[in-house]
């Protein structure tokens, strides 16, 4: 079966177990309401006020909308013992109880709200600034007025919410660590997929909070150990046609164009995004490769480049059935056209320290990777409680790469390495993830949980080189290969918990089941994996007081090794300094515990934590040396132990001046042993970040962040710490409408990657750069949208 026909397969299936409900919410009976809300005292409409349709019992939401710019509304429900409530910020909340009568459609009429002062004064107290508080086994970021109305997108909200960072690239990361999960709404999404740039077209204004999970429970994916961000976008229902332009252009050269819409009606939300753009990637290297037993270095220094065409159009649909029932449907193509030149010069260098030879590589790469994804989704709110929920979910994701580079050898002096190698990659990767998901609430205090997961990752690489020998060129079978890899995770899951006004607690158990094949065709190796894991889950808090708050969690997590962990062939680039993958990698499993607390010092929230975690089957690599030649290859070794400390806080010594800080510190302790050789030793490691904000007249933000992240001790030599900086520009326009950004990444180039590796008979130290990046963009929203910035697909 071809990687197209199993993905339309996949896809008709996850179309048809939703395609019961339909039946099941055409019979529904639904109640329209319309009416007008004005000013009670100067009768003027009142635009986005909130209208609706609440329990009798539960006092809870069961469906909601918001008036039009003229006060007008509209609403349905289906339930049978409910009430009408209008707010609106600064006026007194209203209540209306709906009329008896077996019409369908129920008009009534004009409604007046009155101002409440007491209450204006409040909600601007509590709204002004975001803010984090705890929950049972989260934190939650409260995307406030500071935030919300700047024009941000998602990326700079998430950079804003402490323990968070993102890189240049968009890549997000969870107390230092990448590989961290985003969910949208609690569920894996496009917008939130790692090849995707759509986070970038959230605005601060359609985000209600950020729930930051260091320490899932059994309900999420096992998989991974950096935790989990759930962006919750607010429910509110913004009819009509709302979208947004956005153009920017950086140095080195990276420049796009991106328009996102939205059109809303009462039974349909039709979104798209089209954006297409350039850019470039340079990377400086330098390696220095040491025989300490025949006294001979190889020296290597280059830059390389990946530039790179791409093109990206979303699509989608949310169709609802009734206010309790929607059913989203969308999709996402992208077309990315590389070419990555590289020039390296290499040295070859005696024991005298005498040049013996010099030779220039140069490399001539193109490729195309078309990607494509799609999102089916049905979610059920059930009558009386919006927290009764299912939730049936299934993404599909293909990414493929079509590839080929040259690669010249030209002697410069000494030696004669005059050479000519072509390789070729054609690679297909297609993932699978459908997930079923139900909430049940029994009181304002109990929940129950359950639920299942099921994804397939099914991916083929075909890896060729060609050596030039004799005037032709003759294939390596030592470098060439196919390379398979299928892999099946079944999780099934089930969680208690009980939350009060003080004290809350947690439980839950999580069983995955794994199936893992690899297959190299070309020379029959396979290995094959089939194991069952119980991952269970516990947490707790308590409330002290409205200004102190304890948190504690425990959770089994589990690492996986990636496609390209396992893939023994890899890009022949500079052929001294060589990565390969395992086929026989294990994954890893760690015991992760956490106490956490919470202090609100004036307005001003402390967040102090401690962790452990114990790690077995350590994923590390391992560099082996012959003939200059320096092959890194991951390998288990043994276990290790991490005991660690976190602070963040954020503070506003005035209206104009915010500082977030985030410090964390862990000291570890490693134990194994790898073909004869000892690995145990202990060493530290910490990072700290400082993000300084400053709001100066005429609608202008300046924000600068510095990083720092110290040396450590790696399993054979040491990883250098670094310092860098970024600067950040703002300037909103037209009321908000439109925004200037200007940011510069990395200010001052010291941003540099160094790590270096001492054994017995060999020394190896490498070195990148990225330099600097500047980039400048405008944005423009209308209709009902907010100005928000397309930055491009992410690469792969």
């Amino acid at each position: 079966m071809t990687f197209t026909t199993r993905f339309k397969s996949h896809f008709l299936f996850a179309l048809a177990l939703v395609s019961t409900f339909w039946s099941i919410e055409a019979q529904e009976k639904s109640v329209e309401f319309s009416g007008k809300v004005v000013d009670k005292a100067t009768g003027e409409p009142v635009a986005y006020a909130t209208v609706m349709a609440a329990d009798n019992n539960t006092k809870t939401a069961i469906v909601g909308t918001t008036t039009l710019e003229d006060g007008s509304f509209s609403l349905k429900t289906d339930a049978s013992n409910y009430y009408i409530e209008v707010s609106f910020i600064g006026f007194e909340k209203t209540r209306i109880e709906p009329p008896t009568t077996q019409n369908s459609k129920i008009d009534l009429g004009v409604i007046a709200i009155s101002e409440d002062a007491q209450q204006l004064e409040e909600v601007v107290v509590e709204g002004e600034v975001s803010k984090t508080v705890f929950k049972l086994d989260k934190r939650v970021f409260n995307v406030g007025k500071d935030l919300s109305s700047t024009g941000a997108s998602a990326l700079e909200v998430l950079n804003n919410v402490p323990s968070v960072n993102v890189n240049i690239e968009g890549q997000i990361s969870l107390r230092g660590s990448q590989g961290v999960q985003v969910l949208i709404n609690g569920k894996p999404s496009i917008i939130a997929s790692d090849e995707s740039n759509a986070l970038g077209t959230i605005t601060a204004d359609m985000i209600d909070r950020v729930e930051v999970i260091t320490n899932p429970s059994a309900k999420y994916d096992a998989e991974g150990t950096s935790g989990i961000i759930n962006i919750v976008i607010k429910k509110e229902e913004r009819k009509g046609l709302n979208g947004s332009v956005s153009v920017n252009t950086g140095a080195p050269d990276s420049h796009s164009v991106g328009i996102s819409l939205n059109r809303r009606t009462e039974k349909f939300n039709l979104f798209t995004q089209l954006g297409a753009g350039y850019r470039e990637l340079p990377n400086d290297l330098e390696s220095r490769n040491t025989d300490l037993i025949n006294n001979t270095t190889i020296l290597s220094n280059g830059e390389e480049f990946r530039n790179e065409a791409y093109y990206n159009f979303v699509l989608g649909t949310d169709y609802y059935f009734n206010p309790t029932s929607v059913l989203t449907l969308s999709g996402n193509f992208a077309l990315e056209i590389e070419d990555q030149p590289s020039t390296t010069n290499f040295a070859s260098i005696n024991g005298a320290d005498v040049t013996t030879a010099e030779w220039e590589r140069n490399e001539t790469t193109e490729a195309t990777n078309p990607k494509f994804q799609y999102e089916l989704q049905y979610k059920k709110d059930f009558q009386g409680n919006e927290d009764h929920t299912l939730l049936f979910s299934a993404l599909g994701n293909f990414f493929g790469k079509d590839q080929s580079s040259e690669f010249t050898d030209t002697t410069i002096s000494g030696t004669d390495n005059d050479d000519m190698q072509l390789t070729r990659t054609d690679f297909k990767e297609a993932v699978f993830t459908f997930k079923l998901d139900y909430t049940k609430p029994f009181t304002d205090e109990l929940t129950w949980e359950t639920g299942a997961q099921y994804v397939l990752n099914d991916v083929s690489n075909d890896y060729e080189v060609q050596n030039l020998i004799n005037g032709a060129f003759q294939v390596d079978p030592g470098l060439t290969n196919i390379f398979e890899y299928d892999q099946k995770v079944l999780g099934v899951y089930t969680t208690g918990a009980y939350e009060g006004k003080k004290w809350g607690v947690k439980g839950g158990l999580r069983l995955e089941q794994t199936n893992l094949t690899t297959f190299l065709i070309n020379t029959g190796e396979d290995n094959s994996q089939d194991y069952n894991n119980l991952f269970p889950s516990f947490h707790t808090s308590y409330k002290f007081s409205e200004k102190v708050s304890l948190q504690a969690g425990y959770s089994k997590r589990i690492y996986r090794p990636r496609m390209w962990d396992l893939n023994p062939f890899f890009n022949i680039r500079n052929n001294f300094s060589i990565r390969q993958g395992n086929p026989e990698l294990l994954p890893e499993f760690t015991d992760s515990y956490e106490l956490t607390s919470i202090f609100f010092i004036g307005k001003t929230a402390v967040n102090l934590g401690v962790y452990y975690r114990y790690t077995t089957d350590i994923i590390e690599r391992v560099a082996t040396f012959e003939n200059n030649v320096s092959t890194s290859r991951p390998e288990n070794i043994g276990t290790n132990k991490t005991t660690g400390i976190e602070f963040n806080t954020k503070y506003s010594p005035a209206k104009w001046l915010t500082f977030n800080a985030d410090f964390n510190y862990n000291q570890f302790t490693r134990e194994g042993t790898f073909e004869n050789t000892v690995f145990d030793f202990n060493a530290d490691r910490w990072s700290s970040k400082l993000m300084g904000k400053v709001k100066f007249p005429a609608d202008i933000d300046l924000e600068a962040t510095g990083n720092y992240r110290s040396s450590y001790q790696t399993v054979q030599g040491e990883t250098n710490d670094n310092l860098f900086m970024d600067l950040g520009l703002r300037k909103k326009l037209m009321k908000g409408k439109a925004i200037l950004n200007l940011s510069v990444r990395d200010v001052f180039a010291s941003r540099i990657s160094e790590n270096q590796i001492a054994q017995a008979d060999f020394e190896i130290y490498n070195r990148r750069l990225r330099g600097r990046f500047v980039a400048f963009g405008f944005s423009y929203g209308f209709g009902k949208g907010e100005a928000m910035q397309y930055s491009g697909g992410r690469r792969r």
